[in-house]
């Protein structure tokens, strides 16, 4: 078959494996696995060692060296304060006592010799940034065990590298008389020369961005060369430091002050989905599942093992003396899937063992992707509802972060805070935000786009942007900034007449301000305008009896329907570009006038 045909081939269905996981909530890596098995072993449409020959390993290293970049991209020290000892302990201690048990649980279960199990601990260590994060964001758990778990599967992938290449050193000297010593030369050159490049390239980078050096259209592609330089360089000056220079590397350049890598990271991301994708389905196609067959019943009780007993001793020893709760801890023993990383590593030390004469090493592989395989379809099946059994998940985030804190804002916050749903108002009026505590509000005072507000603003259970201030320019920053937090389909904006009474090059792109709230008529000015002459937020519930066309016969002109609460739960707003008719047991929120609520009360018969 042509090359290009199959390059092709992996691409298009590496992204149809992206969008099955989407719509099915399940990791990616379950569907691009099954994929690479299918497209390799099964019918040998994919051969990865003939496709790109010599290419192959430097293709996976260097893209390795990209996701663990992007990843700690978004490590920043202040999200840790309280974390950092438990964060510590599960990266070091809790990583050699896991590196031990696997190596023990190899030689006793599989019979391997003691070098080759030691390998394999050290190649089991690391988790996976890109199987947990997806997993996090489906799950939803508490913040604290979320910051946890992505720090520990960024922080530890070339902690677990490093092991790697500390057991490798350790078994090509170990013919030597002064093998410990050597290794741990090895080990202690390898830190060094991994973090001091790391950290230059950071700095380096965050100076280019800081002083803009270059135009910002080149900033992600500096930074992507930089990346592959300072890893090629790092493996270059000390054999395998790459992984933890391109980690120091993005760890410094997102904790320095003044440089904004926002555009970088979403550029990362893209290109890291891309990568992961291809690397699993290229990687999975290279297995022999011939030699999983060979180990028969024992790769089952090896994963047990993992799964059962490493990770929550890794953890009980991580935690002790700290406040996590015995439910947090139960709930973190539990999560530790492995990741593309294991799976790149071991491929690249598998080939090195063999070449030294080491024949069990052959087993490394297809060992290495059973547990992935193994780890990732237990938890992400059972994660959530652990999750609930333990009371460790997030609330539902069907809240609203609403900017404005004036009265129309207040008003429909206590509304939506009456029925069940969280709301944070955020103004710089300290007046505004007074009266909103006083109604007992959630609030933040400040700009909800500064950098205190990335630091403090809790948005726990807050699923939606509503701006309901006067300020049409700050809410469309606002808008642009939560966007991706959010995403486009929750962002909602008051109607401005600028959105129609300008050509189409003054007038601000329908992509950046959201949807638009209520409807043409509800401007800022007519809102607050009809909450100053008396009307009222009231909530009424449709039947059968009483469907929405009787609504709105009754009310007539005097209801503006705000918001609609799904029988089922969730609120959305009436939008203009969302035409969806309520049904029998939905809720309406409106403003209703003030004649409107004089004859709803003459009918209520006065209590006695």
């Amino acid at each position: 078959m042509d090359i290009a045909l199959i390059l092709s081939l992996v691409a298009v269905l590496a992204m149809g494996c992206q969008w099955l996981a989407w719509r099915v909530q399940l990791p990616a890596i379950v569907f691009l696995l099954l994929t690479g098995i299918v497209m390799g072993p099964v019918t040998g449409v994919l051969q990865p060692d003939v496709l790109f020959g010599q290419l192959l390993m430097p293709f996976v290293s260097l893209s390795v060296a990209i996701i663990l970049f992007e990843g700690s991209l978004t490590l920043r020290f202040e999200e840790i304060r309280e974390l950092g000892t438990v964060i510590r302990r599960i990266v070091s201690i809790g990583a050699i006592v896991v590196w031990v048990l696997i190596a023990l649980a190899t030689r006793y279960i599989m019979g391997f010799s003691w070098e080759v199990s030691a390998l394999l601990g050290a190649l089991l260590v690391v988790t996976g940034p890109t199987v947990i994060v997806p997993m996090l964001r489906s799950v939803r758990p508490k913040r604290n065990v979320a910051n946890i778990l992505r720090w520990e599967g960024i922080v530890i992938d070339p902690i677990g590298a490093l092991f790697a290449v500390v057991c490798y050193e350790f078994i090509l000297a170990s013919s030597e008389y002064q093998a410990i010593e050597h290794t741990l030369v090895v080990f202690t050159q390898t830190v060094i020369a991994g973090s001091i490049l790391g950290a230059l390239a950071g700095y380096l980078l965050g100076i280019i961005l800081r002083k803009q050096w270059l135009p910002e259209y080149l900033h992600s592609l500096i930074a992507l060369s930089m990346v592959l330089m300072t890893f090629s360089l790092s493996n270059t000056i000390m054999h395998e430091s790459g992984l933890l220079a391109v980690t120091v590397m993005g760890m410094w350049l997102s904790n320095m002050k003044d440089v904004h890598i926002s555009h970088i990271l979403n550029f990362k991301e893209d290109l890291t989905i891309l990568l992961i994708s291809v690397l699993f389905i290229v990687l999975a196609a290279r297995i022999d599942f011939s030699l999983l067959f060979e180990l028969g019943w024992k790769v089952i009780l090896m994963l047990l093992v993992i799964q059962l007993l490493v990770r929550p001793i890794q953890v009980v020893v991580s935690t002790l003396f700290t406040d996590l709760t015995w439910k947090e801890r139960a709930f973190l023993s539990w999560i530790a899937p492995r990741g593309i990383v294991a799976a790149a590593v071991s491929a690249i030390f598998a080939e090195k063992l063999q070449s030294q004469g080491y024949n069990e090493a052959v087993y490394l592989v297809p060992l290495t992707f059973f547990v992935i395989m193994g780890t990732v379809l237990l938890q992400s099946a059972t994660a959530r509802l652990i999750a609930r059994m333990l009371d460790v998940r997030e609330p539902e985030p069907t809240g609203f972060l609403i900017v404005g804190a004036n009265r129309a804002a207040r008003k429909i916050a206590s509304e939506l805070v009456k029925q069940g749903f969280r709301c944070v108002l955020t103004d710089s009026n300290w007046d505004n935000i007074r009266h909103a505590r006083m109604d007992g509000l959630d609030t933040y005072y400040g700009n909800p786009v500064s950098e205190d507000a990335d630091r403090y603003l809790d948005l726990t259970a807050i699923g939606n942007l509503m701006t309901l201030s006067p300020q049409r320019d700050a809410n469309i920053v606002i808008a642009i900034h939560y966007r991706a937090f959010f995403g486009r389909q929750n962002i909602f904006t008051l109607f401005t007449s600028s959105y129609t009474n300008k050509s189409e090059k003054h007038s601000v792109s329908a992509s950046y301000r959201g949807l638009i709230l209520f409807g043409e008529e509800l401007t800022f000015a007519r809102l607050s305008e009809l909450v100053a002459t008396g009307y009222e937020m009231r909530t009424t519930t449709l039947s059968n009896e009483f469907t929405w066309s009787d609504y709105l016969e009754k009310h007539g002109d005097n209801v503006i329907p705000l918001f609609y609460i799904r029988k089922k739960g969730g609120v959305r707003p009436f939008c203009m570009q969302i035409d969806e008719k309520p049904e029998p047991g939905w809720k309406i929120m409106s403003l209703i006038a003030p004649s409107d609520l004089s004859e709803s009360r003459a009918l209520i018969p006065e209590a006695d």
